[in-house]
This record gives structure tokens, sequence and C-alpha cells, in this order.
């Protein structure tokens, strides 16, 4: 047969995927020629025809009839708007159902057999698990695509003139490549072990009838072909006669992807998923665009109430009419599906139309072959996991000395007693659920109900020193052991298998030992001092010693009037409680994860630093208002904040470059708030060596001065900070002066140890301003001579000692040039 004898298809949407592949399946039996909007990449003639414009619609049918005559064999019409927000746009109207009016009043100027509308089995009202649907089913579509769908079945009904109608209901469509989204989307989700692949809030036995690409196109074929014997309007269904239920297709998808035969699948309440699928629809618009690429949340509120959906096709009509039974099935399909996917995971994605996991998309840049590393790092994970599963049994072990300790270390209160038995049992449970590696969130949960069973003897003021002492040793033992062993849950893969131990530009790691064991130590010295001050807050001890300060109570010295003052007592839990759970959970924080992870962790670091910092601040408040709103010191509280004090400069060199690591992130266009909870990759130096290999001096020169170093001027203000505090014992000063001086040197204090950071060295300019104001104060506040000029000698000081920098020994990136 020749081309001029062959009969006249004309496909709409034909230069989309499915139009380009009817075209190719056509095009030895038929004339094909294609109308799209966009007419590009397609091997066969295509007009340019906009079905929303009466104009383009007009032109478009005048250059078919031109160059093709009146005779139409066939006119499939594919061109659809189609969403998965559920929501009805008015492109449904516009596109769907006023463009199919349009096109076919258009065509009844020509002589047109037949008209093939693609339609969806979805029109159909779903059945229970166990019933089929067939033609005579009820037509009552559940959600906006489907509702239009049907009305455009109506309209094209309406409008066929002379010509046949053959509505074809079709399946969820798929290949070896492709997908329906709700099929892609579920493997996607197990592929990236994502939460929810393991939460469903529908029935599981449910399910919906699937169609190969290959089988479809077959079904279009013979739809022509047989043209002239079928009835004048018809309805005909499509699709695989077996339904592959959701439970069965996790279990397939997880087998094939991650060679797990049971891939667990939760039931969550409909009320409850449908609440989480609105908030994480609504929280979309002010989460920043690099969380997720932009991407809004695949499932939506009206997802979940079509989640017991059920539709089997009854195909019996194809058969009989079209002799068309389906050659390929999902179930033998998958595993090319998944081989396609691991084969290139990145163009899977994307012909998919998901966006990639962050993860994806840089290990496409880092590595030649992502999957193969996903599998590496997967497997070593899980060897990790195994090597270190003794910290969960041991969790598990102290589950039941919580449940066991109330009566044997002789708890007296009845809220300890309970709290600690709810405890043991909530961590067995958790503990159990940890030993598998998939389940990370539960060791965070057991790391939570570690940092309860620490706080819950301040919180319910235990009167047993026994439960004090096991609510801290078991409650820090709990955390350590959840999440301080490796492998760190929650971290990515990137961050895990690729990037640098040393920040670009940095000539050294600011996560490294040397830099945080200072800082450790120095906890301790913090947590013992304070375990002690809340033991007398919580009458363990009769008293506490204090060597240099007395108070106006005869009873007690400067320490005990201090703790049970009326600023301490304004605490509904002992205050000092508070500094000592601070103090251990700074340790447990500072003994976490390891060189680099000011990038592999930084809400770890962050964390860190909130719990030195600003807590450092406070510390450094309350030692301004002893004297002041107390009237004496308290000297352990002198070295606790000591303490914390000098953990400051050793603590903001690795919150700037967990700073500088995510604004690069940010600036290369990445995920920036997923990255600060998984870590990521990055440009720099890797060392791959153990920190302790050098020797004992330089391990302890390089704990003392890592990042720090101590110019001449800056100890020079260190003194004149300390002999402003002291002046009001030296000189008999007014009230108000003392109060200024004891601020003013605390402040200064404050400003030249958090200077000794090189790359906080900037922050000295401050000591410039208060400086000035010591200079003018005395003038304003009834002073002496001598006290005058010295406020006004140190103020001066202070002004000039502050212009110098000093020697910054080591360089910091971009941080470098705002160290002035």
């Amino acid at each position: 047969m020749n081309r001029k004898q062959k009969p006249l298809v004309v496909i709409t949407g034909a230069a989309g995927s499915i139009g380009k592949s009817l075209a190719d399946e056509l095009k030895h039996d038929y004339r094909v020629v294609g109308l799209d909007l966009v007419t590009k990449g397609t091997d066969f003639e295509c007009f340019e025809c906009d079905i929303t414009s009466d104009e383009s619609v007009e032109l478009a049918l005048s250059r078919l009839r031109e160059g093709y005559g009146d005779h139409v064999a066939a006119l499939v019409h594919l061109a659809a708007y189609f969403d998965f927000t559920g929501e009805e746009k008015p492109a449904y109207k516009i596109v769907n159902e006023e463009g199919a009016q349009r096109l076919l009043r258009a065509f009844q100027d020509l002589q047109v057999d037949q008209i093939v509308y693609s339609s969806t089995m979805l029109v159909h009202e779903p059945v229970e698990p166990g019933e089929l649907i067939d033609e005579s089913s009820p037509v009552a579509p559940t959600w906006a695509y489907p509702q239009s769908k049907a009305r455009t079945e109506e309209i094209v009904l309406a409008e066929r003139g002379g010509a046949k109608v053959t509505l074809l209901r079709l399946a969820g469509l798929y290949d070896r490549e492709t997908s329906v989204p709700t099929l892609s989307h579920q493997i996607a989700r197990i592929y990236d072990r994502d939460i929810k692949s393991h939460l469903y809030s529908g029935d599981t036995r449910a399910g919906q009838a699937f169609i190969h690409r290959d089988d479809m196109l077959d079904l279009f074929h013979r739809t022509i072909d047989r043209r002239a014997q079928l009835p004048e309007t018809c309805v005909i269904l499509g699709g695989e006669n077996r339904v592959v239920s959701y439970e069965e297709l996790q279990k397939s998808i997880g087998s094939l992807i991650h060679g797990e035969d049971e891939w667990a699948t939760i039931a969550v309440p409909a009320p409850v998923a449908k609440a989480g699928a609105w908030i994480e629809e609504k929280s979309e618009p002010i989460v920043p665009d690099d969380f997720d690429y932009g991407e809004k949340p695949f499932i939506r509120p009206f997802m979940v109430e079509m989640a017991s959906d059920h539709y089997a096709l009854d195909i019996s009509r194809a058969r009989q009419l079209l002799d068309w039974s389906p050659q390929h099935s999902l179930p033998d399909e998958l595993p090319e599906m998944v081989a396609a996917l691991k084969e290139d995971p990145y163009r899977w994605y994307r012909q998919n139309g998901i966006t990639p996991p962050h993860w994806l998309t840089e290990a496409e840049e880092v590595f030649d072959d992502p999957e193969r590393e996903r599998n590496l790092d997967e497997a070593h994970y899980r060897r990790q996991f195994q090597q270190n599963i003794w910290s969960q049994w041991f969790n598990l072990g102290l589950a039941t000395w919580l449940i066991t300790s109330p009566p044997l270390l002789g708890f007296t209160s009845t809220a300890m007693i309970v709290s600690d038995v709810v405890s043991g049992i909530a961590l067995l449970a958790l503990s159990l659920l940890s030993l598998s590696w998939k389940h990370g969130w539960a060791r965070w949960a057991c790391a939570a109900i570690g940092c309860w069973v620490m706080s819950a003897p301040l919180v319910f003021w235990a009167p047993d020193a026994t439960a004090y002492l096991n609510g801290t040793l078991v409650g820090a033992l709990i955390t350590g052991l959840a999440v301080l062993t490796p492998p760190y849950p929650g971290m990515g893969l990137l961050a895990r298998r690729s990037g640098p131990d040393i920040p670009e530009g940095w000539t050294f790691s600011p996560s490294s030992w040397f830099q945080r064991l200072p800082l450790i130590i120095l906890a301790l010295v913090g947590l013992y001092v304070s375990r002690y001050l809340a033991a007398y807050q919580l009458d363990y001890i009769s008293g506490v010693w204090d060597p240099f300060f007395g108070s106006d109570e005869i009873a007690r010295n400067g320490t005990e009037a201090i703790i049970t003052s009326s600023v301490s007592e304004a605490w509904p839990v002992p205050d000092a409680g508070i500094g000592a759970l601070t103090y251990m959970l700074e340790i447990l924080v500072g003994v976490a994860g390891t060189a680099n992870r000011w990038r592999t962790m930084p809400w770890l670091v962050v964390l860190f630093g909130l719990m030195i910092v600003p807590l450092g601040a406070v510390s450094i408040y309350f030692i301004v208002i002893q004297p002041i709103l107390i009237g004496t010191y308290c000297t352990l509280c002198l070295v606790a904040a000591a303490a914390m004090l000098v953990q400051i400069p050793y603590s903001i060199d690795e919150l700037v470059a967990c700073g500088q690591f995510l604004r690069r992130r940010h600036k290369a266009g990445k995920p920036v708030l997923k990255i600060f909870f998984t870590g990521d990759t990055d440009v720099g130096k890797r060392t791959d060596k153990d920190d302790f290999e050098q020797s004992p001096y330089a391990i302890i020169r390089e704990m003392l001065t890592g990042g720090m170093s101590v110019p001449w001027n800056l100890a020079a203000s260190g003194f004149l900070a300390i002999w402003l505090m002291m002046t009001p014992l030296i000189f008999n000063a007014s009230e108000g002066l003392v109060a200024t001086n004891h601020i003013a040197g605390a402040l200064v204090l404050t400003i030249t140890v958090t200077a000794f950071a090189e790359v906080g060295r900037s922050i000295r300019f401050l000591n410039i301003f208060v400086g000035g104001l010591l200079v003018l104060t005395p003038f304003a506040l009834d002073a002496s001579l001598i006290q005058t000029a010295n406020n006004i000698v140190i103020g001066l000081l202070l002004m000039v000692l502050n212009v110098r920098r000093g020697t910054i020994r080591n360089t910091y990136g971009g941080w470098s040039r705002y160290i002035i």
C-alpha cells in the first residue's frame, strides 16, 4: 500500500510522549498527521494548533485539508490538561472541555469516520477489593481530573457529528522507564527510604489497574483498525486484568531495590494523614525554595481520601470487540523498571517528572556511578551499625535498670518512681526497635528519653540524692549510646562518602579533637561545680564550701547566700541543676562526630554553639548581678562562669566554618535547610589521619592554641577588666560607680576572652566603646579624684590597646577579610 492509499489518522497532542509513540505505532498502516501546541521533536508532519483558540484551530484544519484532503479515518484526541494537585483548575474547562468542543465542531466540516477519545478508568466509581469495574459501572469520578474527563466524554458524544465515537477508558500507564505519578512516586519514596514510604492511610489490599505502553498502543491500533465493525458509540476499558495491591507493590519494590522481602507499612489513621498532608502542603510556601528545589509535596489531602479506592477492570469487552488482551503485567515488568532506575537514577527521576533528592543530584556530579556509591554507603552503614549494635543492647539493659532502680535505690518520690518506670518501659520498646539499622528515628527517641531522665530529678525536686545521681548517669549513658555511637543517624550519603575535613581556605579543622577537648574538660569542671551547688539546693547536703566570700547572713557564706537568693529561687527548678544539665549535654554533644562535623552535622555544631555562647553570656550576667543585687560573690559560681567563658573562643571558629559551609551550599543552589540536618559534601582539604598520632607536647600545644592566640594587648585588656571588677574592693567608691565598674569589667573580660579566638578578633573593637564610656562615667557619678583618674586611665588604655589586632597565625577562607 503506497502512502496516498493509506487512511489518514490525525492525533492531537501528537508531540507528547504518548502521541509520538502512537504515531510510530500507526505509521506503517496509516498516514499520520499531528496537531499540537508545540511541534518540535516529531519525525512526522505536525501542524501547530492551540485548541483554546478558534483562529489556531481553523488555520491548522485549513492546512490539514490542503495537504491531505477532507477524509479522516480516525481522529485520536489525546490533548488534555492534567495535574495532581486535586484542585479544580481553570485549564480543565478551557483546555479539556471547551478545547474538545472547539476542535470537534471544526472537524464536522471534514469527513471523519471515527473519533477515539483517550479517557481514564478513574471516571468510574471505585469498588471494593475483590470487585470489578466494567463499562456499565457508575460514572462517579472523585476528584478534579477524572471529573473533567467525564465532562469531556459527554462533549465528545454531543459534538461527534456523523462520526463514530470510541471512548477508551485507560488504566494507569507505565513502561520500563516511566509510570503514572502514583506508582513512580511510590518507587521513589522506597528508593530514597523516605519515612513516608512506610506510612499509608488506606486499605493496603486496594490497588489500581495498570496498562503497559505497548499494550495501550496496540489497543489504539486495534480500535482504529476495527472502526468499521465497532458500534456508533462505544466505551472500552483498557488495562491489565490482574491488580496488584498497595501492600504487594510495597513488598515487591522494597525487595527489588533494597533486597528486603518485608517492607514495613504502618497504618496511619486517615484524619492524622490528612492533617499531616495539609500541614505539609500549606507550609510549603514559607519553606525556602531550596528546601526541595521548589517541588510541592506529592501527597495531598485529597489523595488521603482516595487511599482505599480500588480499580480492578473487567476487560471482556476489549477481548470481544477488539480481540485485545494485555501482553504485559506489572509484577513481571517491575524488575526491569527497577533496573532502569538503578542504571541511571538521576535520569529516571527526571523522566518521571520527580525532583531528584539532593544527595542524588550531588552524587551525579561527584560520582561516576551514584547507584554504586549508594549501595556501598548503605553496606558501610550497616556494617558500622552491626559493629556498634552493642550500644543498643546496652540501652536495653539500662531500660531494665530504670524500671527496677526505684525500689533498689529506695526512691521516696512517687513522681520519680513513675517517671523512671515509664521511661524504662518506653526505652525498652524503643531500644528493641533501635536494633534495626533502618530505625534511626528510634535512636533519636531513645536519646529524648535519656534527656528526660536527666531532667526529671530537677523537675520533680527529687528528695533522694540517689535519684539525682541515677538520673544524671543513666540519662547521659542512654543519650550517648543511642545517637553518639557510629553510624550517626540522619547523616546524608554525600556527607559520609565525600568531602574534606578542613574547610575551604582554612589551615586546620575547627571540629578536631584538639578544638573540642578543651571544651569538654571545661564543661566537666562546670558540671562538677554545678552538681555540687544543685545538691545544696535540693537539700542533699547541709552546706557548701566558699573560702573567700562571706555574707551578711551569719549562718551562710557567699555561695550559700547566692544559690538560695530570690534570684535563684525565682526559677521553677534548681538553677544550678539546669547548669549541670546543660554542661552534661554540652559534653555529650562535644564528643559527637568527627573532624568534619562542621559539614556533616551542622545542626549539632549550631546546638553546641548555642549551649556555649548564649549560655556563657547568661553566666556572665549572673556573675555581674551577684554583688549588685545580692551583695556578695560565690567562689564556685565564679569558677563555673570562668569555665564557661573560656569555652566561647574555642567554639566560635566551628560556628563560623559551619556558617561558611551553609552559605557556600546556598550560593550553589542547594537545599540548605535539608543540608542543615543531613550534612553535605564540600570543597577543601582531607587529612585522613588520626588527630592523636602526634607527640603529647604537640597535642597539648594544639589543644591550647588551635584557632586561638593571646596578643599582649588583649592580655593587658583582660588584666584591666579584672582590675575594674576589683576596684569596688580597693576604693571606697559610690554605689553607682561600683555597679558601673563591675558591669564594665565583666563586659570587657567577656569581649577580650572572645577576641582570643582569631575568627572573633574584630569583636575587640567593642572594648574601645566600653573604654569611652569609662572615661565619661565618673563625671556623671559621685566619684572622688582618684576614682575618676582610675576610670579615665583604664578607659584610655582600653581604647588604645584594642586598636591593635595582633598576629593571626591561621587562615579562615572568606572570613579572613573580617578579621581586622
